[in-house]
């Protein structure tokens, strides 16, 4: 089958490997119809991460069952199905806390927890941006769609990871109706945060970044967009809640974050965030922080570390959730928000491309072109355009 295979830093070709097959009973296999490019891709693709040579590419995926191993009961062949990024068995002590996103059955290392596709130190599970993917645990894993599938295909493969981080973010921030809330980072995940944070109620959304394209898009839901090359971030936020700051704050950026100078800092958006939410707020963290970051430019970012404003963060009796979301604790209720069209996320959507065209993609993705917001795979096309 063809593959989107990582090479080397900022090199990815798409050549042949072995099909991906069941290996056991409880497995799904599953055509893959729709598979994203993440900015947690870009990570790996930067060789920031220790990501090995020769693995496929892909955790955002959907697609149509094809085969199902003896031990699976509920997925049939033919199902239209979405599937968490996160690869859990549903039995351990963490998935039996809703925590699938620290399985740990599916995780290799016992001294690790959390599996993924096609993700670094997650496993040896190969990824989505493919003709074939292996779904272990088909019938935990493997959420099934209605009628609407194909219609909406780009709306519910958000659902794999996109969507439902962005809502953790939320949630773990505590927001609620009437809420101001400030979102760093405009990209995916932070656009998925505001489109969140509107359906939740808040009463106002803002969200910082560079990028006027992604800008934008946030401006679509209604969001303020702050400009943080042209204006302070939190005095911009201040300004908004009458000099008290935003009631809640998500980050969406993670530790390659950017100073409007273009100098990396770790902290940046943390900082923000603690300087812009208000005494006893909350802030929700579901971008990429690592342990140990080899490629980082300072011997603090080296350790996985950063200078983050703790003193203030706890001056101001704020909390802060972190890490990355248990898919399944929120896919099923927002594919029913997207089929009863109360949210439609595929807003985001800039290039729908064939799988031949993915080196070409993340060389645009990784740069942020002006315009490339948003990439979604379509193994089956033979060429791509760019989406309406």
């Amino acid at each position: 089958m063809k593959a989107v295979v990582y090479q080397g830093p900022r090199d990815v070709a798409v050549t042949d490997v072995p099909d991906a097959k069941i290996e056991r009973p409880t497995d799904v296999l599953v055509k893959v119809t729709t598979t994203n490019i993440c900015g947690s891709d870009l990570h790996m693709y930067e060789g920031r991460t220790s990501f090995e040579k020769g693995r496929t590419f892909g955790h955002e995926n959907m697609g149509e069952v094809v085969e199902v191993g003896q031990g699976v009961e509920k997925v049939k062949v033919g199902d239209r199905v979405v599937l968490p990024f996160n690869i859990s068995c549903g039995f351990c002590k963490n998935c039996e806390r809703g925590l699938t996103n620290y399985c740990l059955t599916t995780q290799p290392d016992p001294s690790a927890a959390g599996a993924a596709y096609g993700f670094a130190e997650m496993g040896s599970y190969g990824g989505g941006q493919a003709e074939l993917l292996r779904v272990p645990f088909g019938d935990h894993n493997a959420l099934r769609l209605g009628e609407d599938a194909e219609e909406k295909e780009n709306d519910y493969v958000m659902l794999s990871d996109i969507f439902p981080t962005g809502y953790h973010a939320t949630e773990m921030a505590g927001v609620v109706p009437g809420d101001s809330v400030v979102i760093a980072g405009a990209g995916p995940v932070g656009l998925m945060a505001a489109l969140s944070a509107t359906i939740k109620g808040a009463a106002k959304v803002m969200v910082v970044d560079r990028h006027p394209d992604r800008l934008a898009l946030a401006e679509q839901i209604g969001a303020i967009a702050i400009d943080d090359s042209k204006t302070d971030p939190v005095q911009a936020v201040l300004d908004e809640t009458m000099g008290l700051g935003a009631d809640r704050g998500c980050e969406c950026v993670g530790y390659q974050a950017h100073d409007p100078q273009g100098n990396e800092d770790p902290a940046a958006t943390l900082n923000m965030l603690i300087n812009s939410v208000r005494f006893t707020g909350g802030i929700g963290t579901v971008g990429v922080f690592v342990p140990q970051d080899p490629g980082a430019k300072d011997d603090l970012a080296k350790q996985g570390k950063a200078a983050v404003d703790f003193g203030l963060h706890w001056f101001k009796g704020q909390t802060m959730g972190n890490g990355q979301c248990p898919v399944k604790k929120y896919n099923r209720q927002l594919r029913d928000l997207i089929a009863a069209g109360k949210a439609k996320p595929s807003w985001i959507v800039s290039h729908e491309i064939s799988l031949e065209q993915a080196a070409d993609a993340y060389k645009n993705f990784d740069s942020r072109a002006e315009g490339w917001t948003k990439v979604v795979i379509k193994p089956g096309m033979s060429s791509g355009e760019k989406a309406s």
